[in-house]
């Protein structure tokens, strides 16, 4: 009889083309797990199923498997009836599949009778997918799936706002252990990692040199190493960084790799947040106990906050968000900080020459630091009224780009996200332009960006953005635990995920 409960609460996915490539998958898999995926449907046709299903039932194995077998029609690879289907979950059930997951959609093309007749001999995951949104209405959602005869339901959808992610979340603990919500894409990654906290049965994973099958699917090591997901406890202290786009950041990793190394038990995620209002929305909800802002926001949040530390407010821009016992919001900027010590290892401040190429959250954080450091600042940007306008807070000028060419600088910085992954090939000044002793790039993905490559090919000192994220990232530690930030910890961390930084 199949076991009415999974071994472990994160399943493995195996996906592969070839049957060759998917036994050697599970063979790989079942090292690192117990409960596996196996998505016959990514072999495309009957025929490798049936034999990767047949030498599974040669081979029995301790491993509990769960197979799939998604038609195209639900964002799967295979092309056949809805008869086919359910036969060949059937031959997997018999191979030694302990559960199978069916698509609601299938079931539902079958009369009662009919369906129960052809249902497999396993436990059932009943399963709906929705490639394009949330919809409303999940509780009655689950009710219809879990009257086809599931013994857990999965719905999987893709969150368009973080309000969506909390109605997963919600369905996961008003329902424990006999459901699985899954949030796919950027968005709804939070609802990912939370989702076993919340109650849910399983979550999925794959293997870190794997494709992913669906989108946003993380790795094992990403899901159990990093984010602890299997791990998380209701009195675990939740922090994030919000932006948009988000998943080029480094500051999941460099925050969550400082959290382990003090002892904590907090982590910090990833939120995908195009307006402010859906974000704040979730804080108490999900008890988020502090968050870093990044681009778009730095600027914008600043209306939503209950009160702002002096030095950001005079800056016009936050980096740094607590949130109080009571739901209040308090603003930081730690940029500031951060600029300054990366800086200061490469220049001497005082009476210094700096450009600055743009006129954003960013800047403005950067053009305080340095006029405070004594330094004399030049702005230029697309924008040449916001140039302007940051030049005459910090008491400095306004350049257009004709005029950067005839200048000298003892350091140019931009402040700008160009250059930054996936537009790798942009640059924000070209190599005229950088007339300067140090060239200094805020952007950190890629590592080096085509900016600080037509610095170096120019000879000019590069200072690439890396230094400056772990810097910030540190005084955000200290500001949320009140603790010393254990910096070659997270130094550590970036670099990892930067392996061509130096």
């Amino acid at each position: 009889m199949a076991p009415r409960s999974f071994p472990q609460r994160i399943a493995l996915v195996v996906a592969e083309r070839s049957p060759q490539a998917f036994w050697r998958a599970i063979v790989r898999a079942g090292r690192r797990a117990r409960l596996l995926e196996l998505r016959l449907d990514a072999l495309g046709s009957v025929a490798d199923i049936v034999s990767v299903l047949e030498r599974l039932a040669r081979r029995p194995t301790r491993l509990t498997l769960i197979a799939t077998c998604r038609r195209v029609a639900q964002g799967g690879g295979f092309r056949g009836s809805a008869s086919a289907q359910l036969a060949l979950l059937s031959l997997a059930a018999h191979a030694g599949c302990a559960w199978v997951d069916v698509d609601a959609e299938t079931l539902e093309a079958f009369p009662p009778a009919l369906r129960a007749a052809l249902l497999p001999p396993a436990r059932r995951i009943v399963s709906l997918h929705d490639f394009r949104r949330t919809p409303p209405r999940l509780p009655r959602l689950y009710q219809r799936l879990r009257r086809l005869g599931a013994d857990v339901v999965k719905i999987a959808v893709t969150p368009r706002r973080q309000r969506d992610n909390l109605a997963l979340l919600e369905l996961a603990r008003r329902h424990r252990r006999r459901v699985i919500a899954v949030g796919m894409g950027t968005v709804g990654f939070p609802a990912r990692v939370l989702a076993l906290q919340a109650g849910c049965a399983l979550t999925y994973a794959r293997l870190a040199d794997a494709p992913s099958p669906v989108p946003g699917l993380p790795s094992l090591e990403e899901l159990r190493d990093e984010y602890r997901a299997d791990r998380l406890r209701a009195r675990t202290r939740l922090y994030g960084v919000i932006g948009h786009p988000i998943a080029h950041s480094l500051s999941p990793p460099m925050h969550n790799a400082a959290f382990h190394a003090a002892g904590l038990d907090s982590v910090y995620l990833p939120f995908d947040v195009e307006r402010l209002p859906d974000f704040l929305a979730c804080v108490r909800p999900l008890g988020i106990a502090g968050f870093s802002v990044t681009l778009p926001h730095k600027q914008t949040i600043l209306r939503y906050l209950d009160a702002i530390d002096p030095l950001a407010k005079a800056i016009g821009a936050v980096n740094t968000v607590v949130v109080r016992g009571d739901g209040a919001l308090y603003g930081y900027n730690t940029d500031y900080v951060g600029v300054l010590r990366t800086l200061e290892r490469y220049v001497r401040l005082e009476g210094a020459r700096v450009l600055l190429v743009g006129a954003g959250g960013a800047a403005r954080a950067v053009a305080f630091a340095l006029a405070t450091a004594g330094a004399f600042i030049s702005v230029t940007a697309r924008r040449p009224a916001a140039a302007r306008a940051l030049a005459a807070a910090v008491s400095g000028e306004a350049l257009s780009r004709s005029m950067v060419h005839r200048r000298q600088f003892d350091a140019i910085i931009n402040c700008t996200p160009v250059g930054q992954v996936p537009d790798v090939n942009a640059s924000p000044l070209q190599a005229e332009a950088l007339n300067c002793r140090v060239l200094f790039d805020l952007v950190y993905n890629p590592p080096e960006t085509r900016l600080l490559r037509l610095g170096r090919a120019r000879r000019i000192q590069i200072v690439p953005g890396w230094q400056m994220l772990v810097e910030q990232g540190a005084a955000q530690f200290e500001i949320w635990t009140g603790l010393r930030a254990p910096l070659a910890v997270m130094r550590r961390a970036v670099l990892r995920r930067l392996p061509r930084a130096q």
